[in-house]
This record gives C-alpha cells, structure tokens and sequence, in this order.
C-alpha cells in the first residue's frame, strides 16, 4: 500500500511480536517469506484500509477475509511477528461499538443488519476457532495507565517528525515478554495490598491473562501510533507517562498514598487534555 499523507484516527497500540518459531506451518513460511521481501507496513496503513471498506454500500462492517499483513520486528538477530488479524480484530471492535458513539450514529454508519451479519460470521468462525486471539489491542484518544505498567522508562524510543526511517514522529517502548509478566505480577501485588479495589486492578488482570497466551520469548510493543499527531512535538519530548506509573508505584510500595496520589494525577491530567481533543473542531 503506498504512504498516503492522509493521517487517520488516533489510535495508540499494544502489540505483541512472536518469534517465527512461534508459529505452526504453514503459516510460519508465510510469515519468513512475507519478512524476508522486507515489505514494512505501518498502523496507518491498516486503518486507511478499514475505512476504506466503510464506503462501499452497504459497508463492509468486518473484512471478507483475514489479512495476510504483519509487523516485522529484528531484534538481536531473531525475527518478530506481529499478524494484523484484522477480521478478528473488526469483530471484536464491533462487540463494543456501541460504547463509543450513540446508537443513531452507529446505525448510520452500520446498519443493525449489517451487524447482526458480522455477529454470526463471528460466531460461526469462533466455534471453529476456539483458541484464536488478537495480536494486537488499541485504544482512541489515550494510552490506558495499565499499559504503561508493563514497560520502563529506560525502553522508551522517542524519535522526532524526519528522523529515523520514518517521517513521521514515533514515541513506543519495547520490552521482552518475560518483564511484561514480572511486572503485570509485581503491579496487581502492590495495587492488591494498597487497594480493595480498582479498575486498573481488573484491567491489569485482563492483560496479564492476554499476554500469558503468547510464546515466552515474544516482545511487548506499547505504539503512541496517531496519537503522536494529537500530542505535537513538544509534549511528545517531554512525555513520560511510564517513569510516572513507576514513581507512583513506588510511593504505593512505601505506604505513602500522598506521593502516590501525585504522581496519578500528574498522569492522568496529561491524558485527559489529549482525550479532549475529540471534542474539538
């Protein structure tokens, strides 16, 4: 797909990269032949395809068949894949559609039959494939906090609009699987013991299931994505939303929930002017 300048919703990403070996035949020569034509698809590239399936009438509410697009990642040596799945990732969405905009709007954007067909497909697909689960997980408009919980300030890849390979800004952090599930652990045990209960408690139980379906040697991927464009250089250069999850963390371990309380606050104010955007002209 060629590199449109046209930048669509701003979605921030958690992906995970299996090692090929991860992966059973035949889909695994796929995926070394796909890496191995050094074909580099981005996020944006996949949105632009799923709105452009919304144009058609009637849209076409969840692609007719699954993507054979991944991310490639080489980290020493080894090569990652990250598969779109972007049919199981459109049914998915669809599940909670109806959280995100009022109904007349959802109707006219995709009509109740529409829907309903994309829901049968699901089930019909998902009793075929009962084991099956997405790559990838995404937000609008903000990074969920108990995401940053699973990466450190050390791995944060910061690179300004032109540099790198890229033009466009990136900001992401990469960790191994083995510290995302060390930290997961270590997070729930300080929340459990500071909190009867929390969202972000129930949220980070949710992701530490998720990861624990992938191969060990994976890598975690937390991607700003378009988020980038809503945040402007500067905010981006001094964003560090992860070091503020760990300070926090930090004073909770130590019993002092003032400390605490700061470093959250200071997190979520940044995020909640970036979710504000939405609202804007």
């Amino acid at each position: 797909m060629g590199g449109s300048p046209i930048v669509v919703p701003y979605a921030a990403y958690l992906r995970v990269y299996e090692p090929l070996a991860a992966f059973p035949e035949p889909e695994r020569t796929h995926w070394y032949r796909y890496a191995s034509a050094g074909t580099v698809r981005t996020a944006q590239d996949e949105l632009r395809q799923a709105l452009a399936d919304l144009v058609p009438v009637p849209p076409i509410a969840v692609p007719v068949r699954e993507s054979g697009d991944a991310f490639v990642a080489v980290v020493g040596g080894v090569t990652h894949i990250c598969p779109w799945r972007t049919r199981l990732r459109g049914w998915l969405a669809l599940e909670h559609a109806g959280d995100l905009v009022p109904e007349p709007v959802l109707d006219a954007m995709l009509p109740p039959v529409v829907r309903l067909q994309a829901a049968a497909d699901h089930e019909a697909w998902r009793e075929r494939n009962p084991d099956a689960r997405p790559w990838i997980r995404s937000a609008t408009w903000h990074v969920p906090v108990r995401w940053f919980t699973l990466v450190s300030d050390d791995e944060r890849e910061y690179e300004p609009a032109g540099a790198g390979e890229s033009k466009e800004p990136v900001l992401r952090y990469r960790t191994p699987m083995v510290q995302a599930r060390r930290r997961v652990a270590r997070t729930l045990r300080v929340l459990k013991d500071a909190l009867e209960e929390s969202p972000l408690i129930d949220g980070l139980i949710d992701v530490g299931r998720w990861l624990e379906e992938f191969h060990p040697r994976s890598l975690v991927e937390l991607d700003y994505g378009g988020l980038v464009h809503a945040l402007g250089p500067d905010l981006l250069a001094e964003d560090h939303s992860a070091a503020d999850i760990a300070e926090g963390l930090g004073a909770l371990r130590e019993g002092d929930s003032t400390a605490a309380g700061v470093a959250y606050d200071r997190l979520t104010e940044r995020w909640r002017r970036v979710r504000e955007l939405q609202f804007s002209n």
